[in-house]
């Protein structure tokens, strides 16, 4: 199985601007013959504030999901590709769709909501499986890392392999950002948790991050692979947006690093 883990920068609000960084990496992707690119936490939409930015809510069935949809059909790849979905009965979900050659496949959206999410947003219902090449693969979003059951039940589901889509905003004053210690924070969180889930559902699990700087926002980037022992057999190097590739071997347990891109070049 051949996978893309993108560390996207993801501007807030900036839905055709992230359309067409989307659009390069999944040119990238497959040139490079990957089965699924995965893209971080509302990547499409950035993690905007829905109470300032009513923009930033796309509807399922809207204009820029259809574009997505369209830019989609150029490509023989699953897209794994986050936003901020509309909620006619209240708060907007945080939402990550499949997508592939022009089919909207499925959707997830996040059920752990907490913190300073719960002034935003409502938590969905019910974990997400989705087929590709034969896997079943399923879907947790950024703060899922600390909800042991969504990869329980995605297990439960037929899912061996997981996708961790997160945007993970960093803490402090951008002007004095420490990056190398945002990213290691972050890595940590992944290695503590993922680690686990892995070893203890028999998961491999792989890991997508925002990355880069925001308007009013820093994300620490990270793509790590896990196997099922619990190893992470794959991580990126540092912080900085790209795209990273790699071939799965689900029987063997090994994983060949393709390439790393920066900034999608």
């Amino acid at each position: 199985m051949r996978i893309g883990l993108i560390q996207m920068q993801c501007e807030k609000g900036q839905v055709e601007r992230n359309l067409a960084t989307t659009a390069q990496y999944l040119a990238e992707a497959t040139v490079r013959g990957v089965d699924v690119v995965a893209f971080p936490e509302m990547s499409l939409t950035g993690y905007a504030d829905p109470t300032k930015d009513s923009a930033a809510m796309l509807d399922l069935g809207g204009p820029e999901v259809g574009e997505l949809l369209k830019l989609s059909e150029r490509y023989p790849l699953t897209a794994l590709v986050g936003l901020i979905e509309r909620n006619p009965a209240g708060k907007p979900f945080i939402t990550q769709v499949v997508v592939r050659q022009g089919a909207l496949l499925g959707c997830y959206r996040k059920i752990t909501i907490k913190d300073e999410e719960l002034e935003w947003f409502a938590p969905g219902r019910g974990v997400a499986v989705f087929r590709s090449g034969g896997v079943t693969c399923g879907l947790a979003v950024c703060a899922d890392i600390h909800n042991e059951a969504v990869f329980a039940e995605c297990h439960r589901e037929g899912a061996s392999f997981m996708f961790e889509l997160a945007a993970p905003g960093l803490y402090g004053e951008q002007a004095t950002r420490d990056w190398a210690a945002g990213y290691a924070w972050w890595e940590g969180e992944c290695q503590a948790y993922l680690g686990r889930y892995a070893r203890e559902y028999g998961l491999w699990i792989a890991v997508a991050t925002q990355a880069g700087r925001t308007v009013d926002e820093d994300f620490p980037g990270g793509g790590y692979v896990f196997a099922p022992g619990g190893e992470r057999v794959y991580a990126t190097s540092d912080w900085r947006p790209g795209g990273l590739y790699v071939t799965v071997d689900l029987e063997s347990r090994q994983v060949a690093h393709l390439e790393t891109t920066t900034c999608g070049e």
